[in-house]
């Protein structure tokens, strides 16, 4: 009897030292923070852009937008520079807009509100390549090697089966 506990234990220690677990989770950003999605003051009109870029964006990260009286839209770069509000690739004035950013590259958004965009109402986001993401997640900026309270459930399950 003793032999079999002694024998799961090892094969439990072989298990966790040859496996690698990671920790794969997407994160939701609410755009603009507490502000939300409004037309930034006068003197802030890159209020948005100062925003994504201090945010580190991958595939499955979701951007919600909270908004009253507005709407979202997603455009091309040369609609985004231009302020363009007719050929829009998504739209939504629901007020909570969720976006689930489903490739990397850039995505442009921009009000469909008259006048907003022009007033500094919009907003690029880079969604990072896999690659960049394991870079930058190896030096445990974001999260190091995680282990589930699920995982440790079955390890003591294990344990005390023996």
């Amino acid at each position: 009897m003793e032999s079999h506990f002694t024998i799961r234990i090892m094969l439990l220690f072989t298990i966790l030292s040859s496996v690698k677990l990671i920790h794969v989770s997407c994160f939701e950003f609410q755009v603009g923070d507490r502000a939300g999605w409004i037309v930034p003051p006068t003197n802030h009109t890159k209020f948005y852009n100062d925003w994504a870029s201090e945010k580190r964006f991958k595939i499955g990260d979701i951007i919600r937008f909270n908004y009253r009286k507005d709407s979202v839209m997603e455009v091309s770069e040369t609609e985004y520079k231009n302020c363009n509000t007719t050929r829009p690739t998504f739209f939504s004035n629901t007020g909570d807009t969720i976006f689930t950013l489903d490739r990397h590259g850039f995505f442009y958004f921009i009000s469909g509100s008259f006048g907003h965009c022009q007033r500094g109402q919009k907003i690029i986001v880079r969604v990072v390549e896999q690659d960049q993401v394991k870079n930058a997640t190896s030096s445990a900026s974001r999260n190091p090697t995680i282990l589930s309270y699920k995982f440790f459930v079955i390890v003591f399950v294990f344990l005390c089966l023996a």
